[in-house]
């Protein structure tokens, strides 16, 4: 009989977690039970950990990245069929329940944020993408934020938008350069001179040095002759809201900012809302959430048009390699994603 573990956080910044244990899940109402492949780590992982940030409950599980074959599905799920290979955006900090989250053996997670992946794709490889999915469409698409059009799986004709993603290389702005393109708009981005190519790759028709003494003078002048639509901010730290307050003010003009991360510079023509990822499967967008889950990722996955990416980076093979790996991605990386096999 199969046994669930964990890597348990049992009290506010616990170091490192604890690996025991889990109680093995089953699936309640439109719910599947993965048997767990890969995860990857995200930023918000290590930031709960060490501040506490979003999380009450104790002892919890953290994770939102799962990747695996489908264990056991709810009867009244028809999508998945035990042994199908997805990923999944488990959100047990949402629903506050630790079977919901993705450091551990056997996760539980709704159907509505699970794709199929295709038989070419690994684990590893297609592990980065479930939470950068939910957190750049929670940005790209609500009406009251950029409000693209929504993605096509087939290349879509340029649309006349333009919207600027700063950090196109990270997790989150790699998958938003990908999903704006899909929508037809033009995507100008930000990177390192190392990874212009790597970006242009995924789709942005020009790429910046953000380190550039006059990246906001260059980017105000190419926006300047565009239907701009928005900013996507994908760092979400005070060197890009001080960047994006700048080029807005130089333009004159004022248009909604999404960014991954809350930012208290909510005066004059910068006011950023920040993005949740969960907001995709709460109303008033639900239909965005069941266009990319349930259609536009599995087309695009399984046609080649959405790449998975940046590239994984293993640090480490076992659930007592979850701590080392959020300690890496702590120490920062670029255009790679950490990922822990199981």
């Amino acid at each position: 009989m199969a046994q669930n573990e964990a890597a348990w956080i049992t009290s506010p910044s616990e170091y490192p977690f604890t690996v025991k244990e889990a109680p093995m899940p089953t699936p309640g109402p439109g719910e599947i039970v993965i048997k767990n492949a890969a995860v990857s780590i995200n930023p918000v992982d290590w930031k709960i950990q060490a501040h506490g940030r979003y999380l009450s409950r104790y002892p919890f599980i953290l994770g939102e990245d799962a990747a695996g074959v489908v264990e056991e599905v709810d009867a009244g799920v028809t999508r998945f069929k035990k042994g199908d290979r997805v990923i999944a955006h488990c959100h047990g900090l949402m629903t506050r329940n630790p079977a919901n989250s993705a450091f551990q053996s056997y996760p539980v997670a709704t159907d509505s944020l699970v794709s199929p992946i295709p038989d070419s794709m690994s684990f590893e490889q297609a592990v980065v993408l479930p939470l950068a999915i939910s957190t750049a469409c929670a940005g790209l698409y609500p009406k009251d934020l950029l409000n693209l059009p929504l993605p096509s799986a087939t290349k879509p004709e340029k649309n006349g938008k333009t919207v600027l993603i700063w950090g196109g290389a990270s997790s989150v702005g790699a998958t938003a350069v990908q999903l704006a393109a899909a929508s037809g708009a033009t995507v100008i981005t930000t990177a390192s001179p190392a990874n212009h190519k790597f970006v242009k790759s995924l789709g942005a028709d020009i790429v910046f040095d953000y380190r550039s003494p006059i990246v906001v003078e260059d980017i105000a002048n190419a926006l300047s002759r565009t239907d701009f639509v928005g900013v996507y901010d994908a760092i979400s730290e005070d060197s890009s809201f001080d960047a994006v307050s700048a080029i807005l003010d130089r333009l004159n003009k004022k248009v909604p900012v999404a960014s991954v991360l809350p930012s208290n510079k909510s005066t004059g023509r910068f006011a950023p809302v920040y993005v949740v990822a969960f907001a995709i499967i709460q109303e008033p967008n639900q239909d965005i959430g069941e266009w990319i889950w349930k259609k536009f990722i599995p087309e695009a996955l399984a046609n080649g048009s959405f790449q998975a990416k940046p590239d994984p980076s293993v640090t480490g093979h076992g659930l007592k390699h979850i701590q080392d790996a959020l300690d890496v991605q702590r120490k920062g990386v670029s255009a790679k994603k950490i990922v822990v096999t199981l």
